[in-house]
């Protein structure tokens, strides 16, 4: 059995935090994408 395939026992009860700040990220650079992307389009039109 390789190093890679045996489960993580050593980070104990970081799992659930860790997951948590993952989603948090995810979600904080999602909300910025749609953000960016719809104040491009609005400035992109406001011209005309």
């Amino acid at each position: 059995m390789s190093d890679l395939s045996k489960p993580d026992d050593d980070y104990g009860d970081l799992g659930e935090p860790r997951n948590r700040r993952i989603r948090i990220i995810a979600w904080t650079v999602i909300i910025a994408l749609i953000l960016g992307g719809g104040g491009a389009t609005l400035f992109t039109l406001l011209p005309g």
